[in-house]
């Protein structure tokens, strides 16, 4: 507790005051003017401010020698001082009768100027409250210029210094004192009567100051009042729509930009379309995209804005904002850059935030940037370059061929990070590039001879074309070897290349498919229709054996030409002599087309035929004989066994050739066997083990004869006689040639 008095002192007591013996009374300050006012502040330490008639004195009791502070050379009179709430930082007020002073601890705050002369200060809920003598009443002022006077006029004046306006301003009679309490203001005059000020609330507040336009006041009024951020925006709102009907527009954009994130965009964008109000629709945007508010729209339209200006500065600070700046959508601001003919800022964005097919549509459609397309695909990810390349590499293979064809290796190969790429997909790329593709693919076999069929295809393509149109012989033989080289690879399509080959009359590389096809027939075919007849005959020397028809065929083939072609059928007629692989009338049937063929053509063919079933006659004759005597042999063999009694005189095994020892095994057939051998080697106990393989030779022979029996139509084709029906050379009848024949 602080008293202090008409004499200058101040006396401090501290503890229980009803008990002396606990409390502690000090005289903090002794002076001559009398002490006008006093006030403890307690923020983090206690002090306390000391007014009076001449000075303000500050102390601080968290100290214990209560170290004091002068804080000013004039002081105030009674009831002219008060301690301000935390609003106004607990700071100590002064009113003197030209200004209001704000003190802290340590020295003199701010001061506002309030003239007149100062009856009373008061504070409360962030209001300054002065009673301050009206200027038209007589001057009678008593103790410190700051006594009421019976019967004098006082105005009142309630300030809010935060927002620097006065809330309140009436003038009372006699006014003693003002006294807040209940969230009231209560004014007591002498004359008894009490007047209620109650405070309206901040809406009111607010339209009264929007009535006036004092929108920078309401601003103010409503931040004090912590008005929510939603109240605010409308004042912005208002205030912004203020000064734009008196046409500050760069003002009114600074209010709708505190707006942003309250107010729809289109609402202020609306008002500043405008091509005068430009800039201000610019400032606006820019706003709207620092807060990340904006959407594809607003980009377009800032990037217009910047176009239409032709600020480049802004433009360029606007695209190249860091990472984490980046408040627009990329691939909008891109496609205006773009539209605008900003090519260079546009590749820029494309680039910095990874957009790689505008950045290539841009490089390669609009800067004609090719090296550098190419270069910017070759440092992109793997799965990225494959589809950029697959996308524009008919563009990049047109205007750079080499670089593009170096890169695609690359990619199918040893690319940097790794990733599998399909050769064959990249074929396409070099449409027009034949010499290229060339190189590409034998890169690619070389490299990894696994390459997929269709690499293979289209590099015998290639070759077989660069034969066809060589007309240097000895490159054309190089060529050939390659193509043949390539077949022999076995990694080509079968019908793929033999179409090819068939398409470029590539000889070499059909008849080596027709033989690993084991298509001997086309082979023979093939001479045929090259009319080749040494070839057709070498075929079938070659592959006859493993296609017997190959000889029908050439004997059919040569009998229909008119040429002389005596000696090649003679040759053909050899191999089927030797190989009876025709039967003779079907020969001469062949044959009698053939209008150069004579009978000296077919002489040697038929006699050594006649000559040849001859000596089978002959043979089968004496085989007849062989086996009728046999047949007698056996029956007489056979009879004896049923009439007569077998006497069995071997002395030996037949299988072991020890002599025999009882017991014994004896046939028919008159083998005899020691018993243990007979077990041993016997196969059935009916047979004997010696005569057993010869007689199943004649079992099988008999069951195959049963076989065939039935067979007609088999032997009826194979052995019916089949008489000469056309006339042979064109007028000899056929019985005449054995009669010919037979005359020597």
């Amino acid at each position: 507790m602080a008293i202090g008095f008409t004499d200058g002192s101040v006396v401090l007591t501290k503890g229980d005051i009803t008990r002396d013996r606990h409390s502690k009374t000090v005289t903090l300050h002794e002076g001559s003017s009398p002490v006008t006012g006093l006030a403890f502040r307690q923020v983090k330490s206690t002090h306390l401010f000391v007014a009076t008639l001449e000075k303000v004195y500050c102390f601080t009791l968290s100290v214990k020698e209560y170290p004091k502070v002068e804080l000013d050379s004039h002081g105030c009179a009674l009831r002219c001082s008060s301690l301000a709430d935390p609003s106004q930082d607990s700071q100590f007020i002064v009113a003197g009768d030209e200004c209001i002073y704000l003190y802290q601890p340590d020295g003199r705050g701010p001061c506002f100027a309030f003239d007149g002369q100062k009856l009373l200060a008061h504070w409360h809920r962030g209001y300054l409250f002065l009673v301050v003598k009206d200027v038209k009443s007589p001057n009678k002022t008593g103790f410190g210029g700051g006594e009421i006077s019976p019967s004098e006029k006082q105005l009142l004046t309630v300030y809010d210094l935060d927002n620097k306006f006065i809330a309140y301003s009436f003038c009372f009679d006699d006014v003693i004192d003002v006294v807040a309490e209940w969230g009231s203001f209560y004014i007591l005059t002498r004359s008894g009567t009490m007047f209620l000020l109650q405070e309206k609330d901040t809406q009111t507040k607010l339209e009264m100051l929007f009535k006036k336009n004092l929108f920078v006041m309401a601003i103010n009024l409503a931040k004090s009042q912590h008005l929510d951020s939603d109240g605010l925006s409308e004042i912005f709102r208002q205030y912004g729509d203020h000064l734009y009907l008196k046409g500050d527009h760069d003002g009114a954009i600074q209010q709708y930009i505190r707006t942003i994130g309250k107010l729809e965009p289109s609402y202020v964008i609306r008002k500043f379309l405008d091509a005068q109000r430009i800039h201000n629709l610019t400032a606006y945007l820019q706003a709207l995209h620092r807060k990340s508010l904006a959407n594809a729209d607003h980009t377009t339209l800032l990037l217009n804005c910047y176009t239409k200006l032709k600020d480049s500065s802004k433009l360029e600070e606007f695209i190249k904002s860091s990472e984490t700046e980046v408040c627009f959508d990329v691939e909008i601001a891109i496609k205006v850059l773009r539209q605008a003919g900003y090519h260079r800022p546009a590749v820029y964005l494309a680039e910095k935030h990874k957009h790689h097919e505008w950045y290539m549509k841009i490089q390669l459609e609009d800067l004609k940037n090719y090296q550098e397309g190419l270069h910017y695909i070759g440092c992109l990810p793997f799965e990225q370059a494959e589809s950029n390349m697959k996308r524009y590499g008919k563009t990049l293979m047109h205007h750079v061929p080499e670089g593009t064809t170096l890169l695609l290796k690359n990619i199918c190969t040893n690319y940097y990070p790794t990733g599998e790429a399909n050769s064959e997909e990249f074929i396409p790329i070099f449409a027009n590039n034949p010499r290229e593709l060339k190189a590409f693919l034998e890169h690619m076999i070389k490299v990894d001879p696994c390459s997929p069929q269709g690499v293979y295809d289209t590099l015998l393509e290639l070759r077989l074309q660069d034969w066809a149109h060589e007309e240097d012989l000895e490159k054309k033989k190089i060529l050939q070897g390659e193509a043949v080289s390539l077949l022999k690879s076995d990694n080509t399509v079968f019908d793929k290349a033999l179409v090819l080959c068939q398409m470029h009359n590539f000889k070499e590389g059909i008849l080596y498919l027709y033989e690993k096809g084991k298509l001997y027939q086309q082979i023979m075919h093939y001479h045929m229709q090259n009319e080749e007849y040494g070839k057709v005959v070498e075929v079938c020397k070659h592959y006859g054996d493993q296609e017997g028809c190959l000889w029908e065929q050439a004997l059919g083939y040569f009998a229909k030409k008119e040429e002389d072609c005596k000696t090649f059928i003679s040759e053909v007629l050899h191999h089927i002599d030797q190989k009876n692989l025709m039967p003779p009338l079907l020969v001469v049937q062949t044959l009698a087309h053939n209008s150069t063929a004579t009978l000296s053509v077919i002489k040697e063919y038929l006699i050594n035929k006649l000559k040849r079933e001859s000596q089978q006659i002959e043979a089968d004759d004496k085989k007849i004989s062989q086996y009728r005597e046999e047949t007698s042999v056996l029956r007489s063999e056979i009879k004896e066994l049923k009439t007569s009694a077998k006497i069995f005189q071997k002395t030996k095994c037949n299988m072991c050739n020890s002599p025999l020892e009882l017991p014994s095994v004896h046939f028919l057939c008159s083998h005899s066997f020691h018993q243990h051998c007979f077990e041993s080697y016997a196969e059935s106990e009916a047979e004997c083990p010696t005569c057993t393989p010869e007689n199943r030779k004649v079992m099988d022979m008999l069951r195959s004869q049963d076989q065939k029996r039935d067979l007609h139509d088999h032997f009826n084709r194979q052995n019916s006689p089949t008489l000469f029906s056309e006339p042979f050379l064109g007028f000899l009848p056929v019985f005449w040639i054995v009669v010919l024949l037979e005359d020597p």
